[in-house]
C-alpha cells in the first residue's frame, strides 16, 4: 500500500521548494565559479604586478643584498602592500626565509612555496595554503647585476569564500537569487493550489483507491466496455470487450480503423451507424452495441453477449417451424378427411379411389424426389417440413432436376440446413403478396457444396443487394428482435468456412451460397 505524508498540495509544494533550492544552489555554486574564475585571473595578474615592481625596486636589491641594511625591507613592503590593496607583501631571502611580513609569527620561518618555480628563476602565480587559509599568490625572484638570485618577493590575497564570492560576483546573484526564490515559492503555491483545485481536493491515497475501484468495476462487469476519443482511437477497454470483439491486448491508443474489425463494427464503434441496441456478428458471437457520445471525450461504447439467447431463438424458431409446419400438415389432412367424408357420403367411391390415389401419389412423389436426389438426412428433412410450411402459404417448393447432395459430415450437415433454411424463409417471406409463386432449390456437391435458391418474387434492389447481408438489415418490421440476422448468419457461415453468398435478380432472386467442403 502506497503511504503518503501530508497533503497532495503539501507534497507539490515541497517538492517544488526543493527543485528551486537546487535549482538556486546550482545558481549559486555557478556564479562563485564564475567569481572564482574572475578573481584568479585579475588578482593575479596584479598581485604579479606588484610582485614585480617590489622586486625590480634598487632599493629591495641592495637591502637584500647587504644584511646591515635590511631594516628598510618592512618599510618597503608594508608601504607596497597598502598602494596596491594587497593582504599581504613578503620578502624572503634567498634560501626562503621570511624577512618581512604583515604576520610577525611568520618571520623567520620558510616561505610556503606550493608547487612554485620562483628557486629557478621564474615567475609564479598560483594558490598557497597556509594555516588553513587559501591565498592567491604571485612570487618573484630578486636577481642582482651579476645574475644571481638574492631574494623572494611575494604578493598575496587571501581568496574569498563562499558568501565573499557571491557578493563578488559580477552579476550580483544574492539579489538575483533572492528574486528567483521568491518567485519560485510563490508559483509553487500557487501550483498547489491550482493542482487541489483539479483533483476536486482528493489526495494522492484517495485517487489510488478511486483509480483501483474503476479498475476493478471495468474488469469486474460482465459487460463488455470500450472508450473512444474524439479522433476514433481506443482509450479504455475491459477483458470483456477484449473477448467478445476479438481486439488484440495492444489495441489502446489504437484508431479503431486500424484493428482487425468487420466493417459493421467500425461503423457502430466510430458513430457512423447510431441507434440503440446494434448488432454486430463477431467470430461466431452475436454481440449487442450502445454507444453513448461524451462531450469533449469522445463515446462510451457497451456492449453484451447475445449469442446465447440467439442460439436459444433459433431453436424456438426451428420449433416454431416444425409446428407450423404440423399445424399445416393437419390443416391438410384435415380438408382430405373431409373431402373424403365427403365422397363416403355422396357414395362416390370411385372418385374416392381416385382422390386418394392422386394425394398419396404426389405425397410419395415429393418424398422420393427429395431423398433420391439428397442423400443427406437432415437437409432433406428440412425440405419435407419446408415444402409443407410452402404449401400452406400457397407457395411451390420444387427441387432443380440436375442437383444432388450427397452424404456430408455433422457440421457441414448442420451449415449446409442453416444455410438452406434461412435461404428459404426469406424467400417464403418475400412471396407473402404473389400469385402463382414458386421456390426452387438446387443443392450441388463437388469440392464445395452450393446451394442455390430461386423464387419467382420481386427480386432485390439493385441499392441494397449489399445491404440485405448486413447484420440487422431487414425491409421488413422487425418482429421480436429476430428479423435482420437470418442472412447476416448466413453469409457468417459462409465466410467461415472460406466461401461465399450472393444475390442476383434472374425473374425473381436468386440467392447462391457457396460452402467449401475438403474431402466433398
Amino acid at each position: 500500500m502506497l503511504r503518503v505524508q501530508g497533503s497532495l498540495s503539501r507534497q507539490l509544494l515541497s517538492w517544488q521548494l526543493l527543485i528551486i533550492l537546487v535549482l538556486l544552489g546550482t545558481v549559486a555554486v555557478y556564479s562563485v565559479s564564475q567569481s572564482d574564475a574572475a578573481f584568479r585571473a585579475s588578482e593575479g595578474r596584479k598581485m604579479l604586478s606588484v610582485a614585480e615592481d617590489v622586486a625590480a625596486t634598487e632599493t629591495v636589491r641592495a637591502s637584500l643584498g647587504d644584511p646591515y641594511r635590511r631594516d628598510a625591507l618592512p618599510i618597503l613592503a608594508e608601504s607596497a602592500r597598502s598602494l596596491s590593496g594587497a593582504d599581504q607583501v613578503i620578502i624572503a631571502d634567498a634560501r626562503g626565509i621570511v624577512l618581512t611580513s604583515p604576520d610577525p609569527g611568520q618571520r623567520g620561518q620558510p616561505l610556503p612555496l606550493g608547487e612554485s618555480s620562483v628557486l629557478d628563476g621564474s615567475a609564479w602565480v598560483g594558490e598557497v595554503s597556509a594555516d588553513g587559509t587559501d591565498t592567491l599568490v604571485a612570487q618573484v625572484p630578486v636577481v642582482s647585476t651579476n645574475a644571481r638570485i638574492i631574494g623572494i618577493v611575494a604578493a598575496g590575497r587571501n581568496t574569498p569564500d563562499l558568501l565573499q564570492g557571491l557578493r563578488q560576483a559580477p552579476e550580483n546573484p544574492l539579489a538575483l537569487l533572492s528574486f528567483a526564490a521568491f518567485l519560485g515559492i510563490a508559483g509553487s503555491v500557487l501550483l498547489a493550489r491550482r493542482v487541489k483545485r483539479q483533483t476536486l481536493g482528493l489526495e494522492p491515497q484517495e485517487i489510488t483507491r478511486l483509480v483501483e475501484h474503476r479498475e476493478a468495476l471495468l474488469h469486474g462487469v460482465r459487460e463488455g466496455v470500450v472508450g473512444v476519443d474524439e479522433q476514433n482511437r481506443i482509450t479504455l477497454v475491459n477483458d470483456q470487450a477484449l473477448r467478445l470483439l476479438a481486439l488484440p491486448q495492444d489495441c489502446l491508443g489504437r484508431d479503431i480503423d486500424d484493428l482487425a474489425l468487420g466493417d459493421r463494427a467500425r461503423d457502430v464503434l466510430t458513430g457512423r451507424s447510431d441507434g440503440v441496441d446494434q448488432i454486430v456478428l463477431r467470430r461466431g458471437r452475436v454481440v449487442v452495441l450502445n454507444r453513448m457520445p461524451i462531450s469533449s471525450v469522445g463515446a462510451v461504447v457497451t456492449m453484451r453477449d447475445r449469442t446465447e439467447l440467439v442460439d436459444l431463438q433459433r431453436e424456438l424458431a426451428v420449433h416454431r417451424d416444425t409446428t407450423d409446419t404440423l399445424r399445416a400438415q393437419t390443416h391438410e389432412f384435415s380438408n382430405r378427411l373431409h373431402t373424403i367424408s365427403g365422397l363416403v357420403e355422396l357414395g362416390e367411391y370411385d372418385e374416392l379411389q381416385r382422390y386418394v390415389q392422386r394425394i398419396s401419389h404426389h405425397s410419395e412423389q415429393w418424398h422420393t424426389e427429395v431423398t433420391s436426389r439428397v442423400r443427406d438426412p437432415a437437409t432433406a428433412a428440412l425440405l419435407i417440413a419446408k415444402a409443407s410450411l410452402a404449401a400452406e402459404r400457397g407457395v411451390g417448393l420444387r427441387l432443380d432436376e440436375g442437383g444432388f447432395l450427397g452424404e456430408i459430415d455433422e457440421q457441414l450437415s448442420a451449415d449446409v440446413v442453416t444455410v438452406l433454411g434461412n435461404l428459404i424463409d426469406n424467400a417464403l417471406d418475400a412471396l407473402e403478396s404473389t400469385k402463382d409463386a414458386w421456390i426452387e432449390v438446387e443443392l450441388r456437391q463437388s469440392d464445395e457444396i452450393t446451394v442455390v435458391v430461386r423464387d419467382s418474387g420481386p427480386g432485390v434492389a439493385p441499392e441494397i443487394v449489399e445491404e440485405v447481408f448486413r447484420h440487422g438489415f431487414t425491409t421488413k418490421a422487425a418482429r421480436g428482435g429476430e428479423r435482420g440476422l437470418g442472412l447476416a448468419l448466413t453469409r457468417q457461415i459462409c465466410r467461415e468456412r472460406g466461401g461465399s453468398v450472393e444475390v442476383h435478380n434472374a425473374d425473381g432472386a436468386v440467392f447462391t451460397a457457396r460452402l467449401p467442403w475438403e474431402g466433398a
